[in-house]
């Protein structure tokens, strides 16, 4: 219950974090698939699971700890966090001249080892003549007609279609010859989640009960895609309705997809097929959403960049709106260059979305530095130390080579961790459960069983629960601001766990394997629950050759200072090493 008699509450002073300095702990709760999930899916949605199940599945998981706190901050529904005005009058360099001489930056790298096909290498084909996006769009089907034929089946992209590929790579054709491409990505071969509406698809959201007829309307996302010239090569694969970060997903439309870099392993979620297309070649661009990491879990599990920007920055319209106060959209990409020319097209304000109409101009001004000095990089050693050994090794590494370019590292204490985990999690499954209402009625028994699982804990959420969540977040936004008057940016690693393995029976009946999910999703919450924008850059291998990354996180609305960090962190590792599956569509 919320209020038995005799309860001692905890009260929090404001403006007063509350530390404990201790590591944040992995709950208890078994992997489950095959029968003992399907037992315990069944058991959670009667009237014994509502009363006694679920209720010991929340206790057991923390995730009543803060009905016993006395908060004072007033809740904040959403967090849009207006930019303090800047006095400075200079003239900003403009941002095609920065991208311009980002993307000829990127290409010197001269080693003949494996490296991922980047936008600029597109572009010069296309400049050169050597290349047409027409060949280039051939070549993609030829790669997707492979990817369905191969065993197991890749799944990356969920739905394709040929004419729609090529009308679009004739046309940017067209207008390469006559020397006139409509932006940086015209040519360039792009896929979105499911979860965005993409004309003819089918709007899904890796179900196989939602969008019966093909999407008639475009997402603000997918319009600007198209207006700036890009080849859309099809929707990708997703966790069935973005409620888990395996990307398991193993329903008659979508079916699970593989991990590029171990077929073996999970490509993380929710935005599964939007990593795995990028890992694999498909493409060097991908959008994906990010309410719990499902940008930056699969970008680091897939060996990629990801960007989540500030709450608001990229317009979520014509996106389902599943989690309204923590999702933001983002760029899956090869390198740090693409996610910084795919952002400028993205970002600014939609006036079909009213979270991002108060944001300042996206500037990519001071990106381009030639070494660290100067900045500030905040990190929280307890909590970074929070992950596996080889992970931990590779991070420390990386900090230690930003700290090599000039860069100064500030202990701090990260406050109330498991508060703020606790809050992110009511936040995004209340909300889920509330707009997933009439599916949960109507289309029960076509869910997923983890979905299932996760709505029936979601259910058990008051609205008090709620009401304390947003508390928590406004308390934990004050501490962020405070933090941010002393550090530039943070530092944690991506995922506390490289990809974990795929079972048998996960392909049949899906899992739920909540250890996995709170390690995956450990240092992801904090920027979905106060909307501050983070970027995931790869740093490494464990010894099996999983990926491991690295996350900076910075300031409301300076998506700019991550790419800064990001592109000096891309000199760290000194190889990429090539993906199991891979397609060179540039051949």
């Amino acid at each position: 219950g919320t209020g038995k008699a005799g309860t001692p509450f905890q009260r929090r002073e404001p403006g007063r974090g509350h530390c404990t300095g201790r590591s944040p702990a992995d709950a208890w709760s078994p992997r489950l698939s095959g029968f003992p999930l399907r037992l315990c899916v069944y058991l959670a949605n009667t009237a014994f699971g509502q009363f006694c199940l679920v209720p010991l599945l929340i206790r057991v998981n923390n995730f009543t700890i803060l009905r016993y706190l006395d908060i004072y901050e007033d809740p904040t529904f959403t967090p849009v966090v207006a930019e303090k005005r800047k006095t400075d009058f200079s003239e900003p360099i403009c941002l095609s001249e920065i991208l311009q001489s980002l993307l000829e930056t990127s290409l010197h790298s001269t080693s003949d080892t494996f490296r991922f096909r980047g936008i600029q290498e597109y572009l010069n084909g296309y400049r050169s003549g050597e290349l047409t996006p027409f060949q280039v769009a051939k070549n993609v089907i030829a790669a997707l007609e492979d990817a369905e034929k191969s065993r197991p089946q890749f799944r990356a992209i969920v739905q394709w279609d040929r004419d729609e590929i090529l009308k679009m790579a004739e046309a940017s054709t067209t207008r390469h010859r006559a020397k006139q491409p409509l932006s940086f990505l015209d040519g360039i071969p792009v896929c979105l989640k499911e979860e965005i509406k993409v004309v003819p698809y089918h709007h899904r959201n890796g179900t196989e009960y939602l969008g019966t007829e093909p999407e008639v309307e475009d997402a603000t996302v997918t319009r600007k895609l198209r207006e700036a010239g890009a080849i859309i090569i099809g929707v990708s694969n997703m966790h069935e309705l973005g409620t888990g970060t395996t990307g398991c997903n193993p329903n008659r439309y979508h079916g699970t997809p593989r991990n590029p870099y171990k077929p073996q392993h999970f490509t993380g979620g929710s935005s599964s097929g939007s990593a795995a297309a990028v890992a694999a070649g498909l493409c060097p661009l991908a959008i994906g959403t990010d309410g719990g990491g499902s940008v930056r879990i699969p970008a680091s599990f897939c060996g990629i960049v990801g960007l989540k920007g500030t709450f608001g920055r990229i317009s979520g319209h014509g996106c389902h709106p599943l989690s309204y106060s923590t999702v933001g959209l983002g760029p899956l990409c090869a390198s740090v260059t693409d996610a910084a020319v795919a952002y400028s097209v993205l970002a600014g304000p939609d006036p079909l979305y009213p979270y991002g109409l108060g944001q300042p101009k996206p500037s990519l001004s001071g990106i381009l530095t030639p070494d660290l000095k100067g900045l500030k990089c905040g990190i929280d050693w307890t909590f970074f130390k929070a992950c596996d050994t080889e992970v931990l090794s590779v991070c420390q590494k990386a900090v230690d080579f930003l700290e090599s370019l000039g860069a100064s590292m500030v202990d701090i204490s990260l406050p109330e961790v498991e508060e703020i985990r606790v809050a992110h999690v009511i936040c995004i499954l209340s909300e889920m459960r509330d707009f997933l209402q009439p599916d949960f009625n109507n289309h029960f028994h076509q869910m997923n069983l983890e979905t299932r699982l996760n709505l029936a804990i979601a259910s058990q959420f008051t609205a008090l629960d709620y009401i304390k969540a947003n508390r928590q977040r406004s308390r934990t936004m004050a501490f962020l601001k405070k933090t941010f008057a002393d550090v530039h940016c943070l530092l944690t690693p991506g995922t506390a766990c490289p990809a974990p393995r795929i079972q048998d029976s996960d392909l049949l009946d899906g899992c739920n394997d909540t250890q996995t999910t709170l390690r995956s999703m450990r240092f992801m919450q904090l920027a979905n629950l106060t909307g501050i924008p983070a970027l995931v850059v790869p740093v490494g291998y464990t010894a099996s050759g999983l990926p491991i990354s690295l996350q900076v996180m910075a300031k409301w609305w300076d998506e700019a200072l991550l790419f800064r960090v990001g592109l000096k962190l891309e000199g760290f590792r000194d190889m990429t090493a090539k993906p199991a599956i891979y397609y060179d569509i540039l051949g």
